[in-house]
């Protein structure tokens, strides 16, 4: 926790909004689409392509940093959530429902289009993704200030920002101005492959809690072996975490490394957001001073509730059983 005992995370990342359908293979294959990962596409093309099911699509607010912040509230944290969003019914949508979840908006307005993820989910909850940025992708690095971050514990930076060297520089700066600690999620592999010339400097002149997953470990540190990688995330952070899926995670704080274990019981139904609720958990113990046991049972929870789900909401039901072990 940080001095000002202060228990507020602010996440900054793109706004969008999840668009989610159950669909069958069939339906990818008419689509041209390869099974799983992430196509850019155009508004009109995500427009289109729902014209094509029968299904009523799920319709969320989304995007990495927003998913784990969305989830800090719903915790009963204080959250804060800076982004960009299109004047538009989505838009609306998109701040009406994180409002509604305990999150404060610091959310300008586009005349682009606001940003949008349509997952089409196979019977094997596997994900497709087609992904339009629109105005998420337009936050001005030059209005970005340590105000935005004022009376924060942790400043949530989503990885993605990387593609964005302007304006993640613009917030980390921001951030740190504000006294918070910092939290870096590398997002996946390919953002670490790409910003590998700034990557590095980052993370050793300003992140204090590193999150990565196994793909996104062995692309900066270059480890397979879970130990050498956790060993090597944290050569220049507070906390590191290497999150293993279903088969937990590894946490170093303070030259000690504890393993975490996942939450078992039903098979995934989806696994859109489990690594944001994950975060969300994992941050929200931190802020409130718990200890790495805890913040990864209550992160482990998190991560195992949202694989029941579509989509990366959970109900009240599932929120309440979260909070038994706060």
């Amino acid at each position: 926790m940080t001095e000002k005992n202060l228990t507020r995370i602010t996440g900054i990342g793109s706004a969008l909004v999840d668009i989610l359908i159950n669909e069958s293979d069939e339906f990818l294959t008419n689509l041209g689409k390869e099974k799983g990962g992430m196509t850019l596409v155009e508004d009109k093309d995500i427009q289109e392509i729902l014209t094509r099911t029968n299904q009523t699509p799920v319709i969320v607010p989304g995007g990495a940093a927003c998913n784990t912040i969305v989830g800090i509230g719903n915790l009963g944290g204080n959250a804060r959530f800076i982004g960009r969003r299109g004047d538009d019914g989505y838009g609306e949508v998109f701040e009406k429902q994180i409002v509604k979840c305990n999150v404060e908006p610091l959310v300008s307005i586009s005349d682009s289009p606001t940003g949008k993820v349509l997952s089409v989910i196979t019977p094997d909850a596997q994900r497709s993704m087609f992904t339009f940025l629109g105005a998420s992708t337009e936050l001005d690095p030059e209005l970005i200030s340590p105000d935005m971050f004022k009376d924060t514990a942790i400043s949530m930076i989503e990885g993605y920002l990387l593609f964005n060297k302007e304006l993640m520089m613009a917030a980390i700066k921001a951030a740190k101005a504000s006294g918070s600690l910092i939290a870096l999620d590398l997002a996946s592999f390919e953002v670490v492959n790409a910003a590998r010339e700034i990557l590095e400097d980052i993370i050793k002149d300003f992140v204090d809690i590193l999150i990565a997953n196994e793909d996104e470990a062995k692309a900066y540190t270059g480890y397979e072996d879970e130990q050498k990688a956790i060993e090597t995330l944290s050569q220049h952070v507070t906390y590191a975490v290497l999150k293993l899926g279903k088969r937990g995670s590894y946490v170093s704080y303070n030259d000690t490394i504890t393993r975490i274990y996942a939450q078992s019981g039903e098979a995934p139904i989806d696994t859109t957001g489990a690594g944001d609720l994950w975060a969300a958990g994992f941050l929200f113990g931190i802020a409130h001073g718990f200890s790495i046991k805890k913040s990864g049972r209550i992160a482990s929870a998190c991560g195992y509730e949202v694989c029941r789900v579509m989509g990366a909401h959970l109900s009240c039901d599932a929120w309440a059983r979260i909070k038994k072990l706060i």
